[in-house]
């Protein structure tokens, strides 16, 4: 912490002589003034942190120079000394922000005793002001890099942030994020590539539960022209594509066994094979996995390989849910009507105030997605410039009032009962074809057989 500066105002020489003496010695910065005119002079041209008045001045009295100091900065705190004991005088002081009044004579060890008081106070402004700077630099970086921000100021959130600051100052570390489905871990490993000393150099998005087997090492790796039937030309493979960059496997737990011993052997080795070719090629690759399952349980079931999971896993984030956070939701709220007010030409007046009532008592399984998507609905539905709740149409009371008490293994198990119902339903259209009921449900044909083996389906 930077030494505190402090102003002392007293007109006898005497007394900001001695006040200066033993601050100084206490390893304090010291400015010093006798008249007010001077003082304010000071206070233009340094930053204070505390000032020490004596009440009966010259030109205007010490509660008209606290006042002032108040009125103009209010983070600055304000010790009171004075030659009279007049109670009305300490209660003025106090009432107009003084943090504490002395009577002379004082011994300096109390005023010391007050001023160590009055530095908690500076140092957690301190702290939650470069909390704020760098939220406010780290968003608006963001925004300017992706074109879009992390929203909230909940200490989940910040702690977030937090991680993902101190992480991206190392240049090779593997991060796995985890988190619920839209809770925003694909935004989290861009902020990392972006505030790191890869930025200059691509970062590249891939979706393992979508990756066919067949194509794998052909995806990841490249392949040389004629390796295989379609194989018109060379192709660069992800890993290359990333070079100097990041690399973002997102859904890393969907990824069969067989891809991920062949992961892992790329990670340690730090090189690749193009598909047709012999020749190895070095890659520099910061790889950062995401997933909404638990891979340390997967892989303690032998159901994730357990040395790729220790290897993704060098430094973990973990994003809380909506509804661990439900602070942030007011944040945005705002945000994403505010947006939607721009791009959809509606200016909104005025919010219904039972909106965020009834927002905040909802569990948002879909998370930060589910709540843009519900306000991108509401802003259709709305036709004037107030947004009510009708407009609201897919939370009703009835399933607000459901969610506020809803447990979260019913929770598991309702969406796991839907999925197992969307697979028979894809399975019965395609007549059990596993290829069309997987395209009908929009995964891999290789997602679709490890849900129906979850399911006892097979």
């Amino acid at each position: 912490m930077k030494k505190i500066n402090i102003l002392v105002l007293d007109d006898e020489k005497r007394v900001r002589d001695e006040i200066e003496e033993f601050l100084l010695g206490n390893n304090y910065k010291v400015s010093k003034a006798g008249l007010p005119s001077q003082a304010f002079d000071i206070l233009k041209q340094t930053e204070i942190d505390i000032a020490i008045l004596d009440i009966k001045l010259p030109e205007m009295n010490g509660l008209s120079v606290l006042k002032e100091i108040k009125k103009q900065y209010p983070e600055i705190e304000v010790i009171m000394i004075s030659g009279h004991g007049d109670m009305n005088s300490v209660i003025d002081a106090m009432r107009l922000g003084a943090s504490d009044f002395f009577q002379k004579p004082f011994r300096l060890i109390e005023v010391n005793n007050a001023i160590e008081r009055t530095k908690k106070f500076i140092t957690l402004n301190q702290k939650l002001k470069e909390a704020e700077q760098n939220y406010s630099l780290l968003s608006k970086e963001l925004y300017e890099n992706i074109g879009q921000r992390l929203l909230g100021n909940s200490s989940a959130l910040n702690n977030v942030i937090d991680l993902m600051t101190k992480v991206a100052k190392t240049d090779t570390t593997s991060v796995l994020i985890t988190g619920e489905s839209g809770t925003g871990k694909e935004l989290v490993a861009r902020g990392i590539h972006y505030l790191s000393v890869r930025n200059n150099h691509y970062f590249h998005s891939v979706n393992c539960s979508a990756i066919p087997e067949s194509l794998f090492e052909s995806e990841f790796f490249g392949h040389k022209k004629g390796a295989f039937t379609g194989a018109t030309e060379d192709k660069s493979g992800w890993f290359e594509i990333a070079n100097k960059g990041t690399l973002f496997l997102d859904e890393v737990s969907d990824m069969p066994m067989n891809q991920q011993a062949k992961l892992l052997r790329v990670l340690e080795e730090k090189k690749i094979t193009r598909v047709g070719s012999h020749k190895t090629i070095d890659v520099d690759v910061r790889v950062i996995a995401a997933s909404n399952q638990d891979i340390e349980k997967m892989s303690n079931e032998r159901k994730f390989r357990f040395d790729l999971y220790h290897r993704l896993c060098s430094f973990i984030i973990h994003i809380p849910p909506l509804r661990e956070r439900k602070e942030d939701i007011p944040l945005l709220l705002n945000y994403f009507i505010k947006n939607y007010s721009k791009k959809m030409a509606k200016p909104i007046k005025n919010i219904d105030k039972d909106i965020l009532k009834e927002l905040t008592g909802y569990s948002f399984p879909g998370n930060i997605r589910e709540l843009k998507n519900m306000i991108e609905r509401a802003m259709i539905l709305c036709d004037d410039d107030k947004l009510c709740l009708k407009h609201f149409q897919t939370i009703s009371k009835n399933n607000l009032a459901k969610n506020q008490y809803i447990n979260a293994t019913d929770e598991i198990l309702d969406i796991e009962l839907v999925e197992h119902k969307l697979i028979t339903k894809a399975l019965e259209k395609a007549n059990n074809n596993k290829s069309k009921a997987a395209a009908l449900l929009n995964i891999s044909w290789q997602s679709l057989d490890r849900r129906m083996k979850k399911y006892g389906m097979n």
